[in-house]
């Protein structure tokens, strides 16, 4: 599990500095009061009569705000007299169990007390139709059941493939609320046919009548509600690709353009649905055509797992190096059911692994072909989704000082490490 280092001394750690970047984010200042007025509207309020049982389709992604955003919905839907309850969609999360789901929606702050209403957990599903290319399409047997339903979604770029429609309602519906057997009938094809296939699956959907309205979260650069709007079930297909091209606004990025090492604190499922989201680092596991606004990147290094994501390491095949304690966090079914299911196998590749923290970097820069070992170009980030704060070696000052969006916030110092080679340095 380890390798040895020949050459240290060939190597100099350099100094590093804080930076922070900075972007143009939009923010949601009172979210239930912008629930409350999104879902006030004619066409949203007249899909739901009063004694409707509704099912709120609430998925396994990090959202800033689920919680309160979800509590703020269901608190809507009460007080029209209908009788929600929540149906946790999120394909093959949770190892694709009833319970383990309802877990992942625990750990994300969505429990019965908290939201006051039932999380009802099963995996079964019934057929409801077929696409026009004869695919078979599931919907959960207790959202089926219910009078209506209604989804909650972030809208986002996609870290698997690109087209007119990405990570949205549309995905919600073909994937989240089709439960273990519908990811997987959806992960059957190719990744880069996703944007054809998913408004077929949701044309499906929609023709049952069922589908009273979604709710479509947007996050700014700073991981925080940059919009949330309702999305009468009429308009899913537009709004989705709508709302898709605004994401793509917000989306924060690595403004350093070119770096030889990325070390990157911590991956997780709650970080990304690839664990580490490729739109940041320019790296994909997935075979679909893909074109990324990230900077060129020679070495990426995971030094952790976030707790959330309870040993799922997807997305660690896209890193160069780790260290052996990641790989002893690693939980391998979690990660591979995630995997198998969506065909995407190059994720859960195990990288170059190295005894501690220090060699793992050593290594990196030894294996660069470009890099300046006298002065190279490190930089360090706590994850992919929080990149307000960045750390950078002292290579990327000049860089530093002529920029307009980053800055110096603090003076240069050296890495330190502990009697393991472990960094002591807080960049998590």
């Amino acid at each position: 599990m380890s390798a040895m280092v020949n050459g240290r001394d060939e190597i100099c750690l350099p100094k590093f500095f804080p930076v922070r970047q900075s972007f143009v984010a939009p923010e949601v200042e009172d979210i239930p009061d912008t629930i409350k007025m999104e879902l006030s509207g004619k066409e949203i309020k007249g899909a739901i009569k009063p004694g409707d049982k509704v099912a709120v389709a609430v998925g396994s992604r990090g959202i800033s705000n689920i919680t309160l955003i979800t509590r703020s919905v269901i608190n809507e839907l009460k007080s029209w007299g209908a009788e929600p309850f929540i149906i946790p969609s999120m394909g093959s999360h949770g190892g694709g169990t009833g319970q383990g789901q309802k877990n992942v929606l625990a750990g994300l702050g969505i429990t019965e007390e908290s939201m006051g209403v039932p999380i009802i957990s099963e995996m079964e599903v019934e057929e409801i139709g077929r696409t026009k290319s004869d695919i078979p399409v599931f919907l959960d047997r207790e959202a089926l059941q219910a009078d209506k339903i209604v989804v909650i979604n972030r809208v986002k770029p996609h870290t698997s493939f690109k087209g007119e429609y990405e990570s949205g309602l549309l995905k919600m519906l073909a994937i989240g609320l089709g439960r273990h057997k519908g990811a997987t009938t959806v992960h059957e094809y190719p990744l880069a046919n996703m944007p054809v296939l998913l408004p077929e699956f949701a044309q499906v959907y929609l023709k049952l009548n069922k589908v009273a309205f979604g709710v479509a979260i947007l996050e700014n650069a700073y991981d925080r509600t940059a919009k949330i709007e309702a999305v009468p079930s009429g308009s899913f297909l537009t709004r989705d690709r709508e709302l898709l091209l605004l994401a793509k606004k917000y989306m924060p990025k690595i403004l350093p353009e070119k770096i030889d090492v990325l070390v990157v604190s911590e991956i997780g499922k709650n970080i990304s649905g690839s664990g580490m989201d490729p739109n940041i680092t320019g790296r994909s596991a997935s075979k679909a055509p893909q074109k990324f606004n990230a900077p060129s990147i020679e070495r990426i290094i995971v030094l952790g797992l976030t707790k959330e994501t309870k040993g799922n390491a997807t997305g660690i095949g896209m890193a160069d190096i780790t260290t052996e304690q990641v790989y002893k966090e690693m939980n391998l079914d979690h990660m591979y059911i995630n995997v198998i299911t969506s065909k995407v196998l190059g994720s859960a590749k195990i990288p170059v692994i190295m005894k501690n923290e220090r060699a793992a970097i050593e290594v990196a820069l030894k294996t660069c072909y470009e890099a300046d070992l006298k002065n190279p170009r490190i930089v360090f980030i706590k994850n992919t989704l929080e990149l307000e704060k960045i750390w950078v070696s002292e290579a990327l000052k000049p860089e530093v000082e002529k920029s307009k969006t980053m800055t110096q916030i603090g003076e240069l110092f050296s890495l330190e490490f502990d009697k393991e080679d472990n960094l002591l340095n807080e960049f998590r």
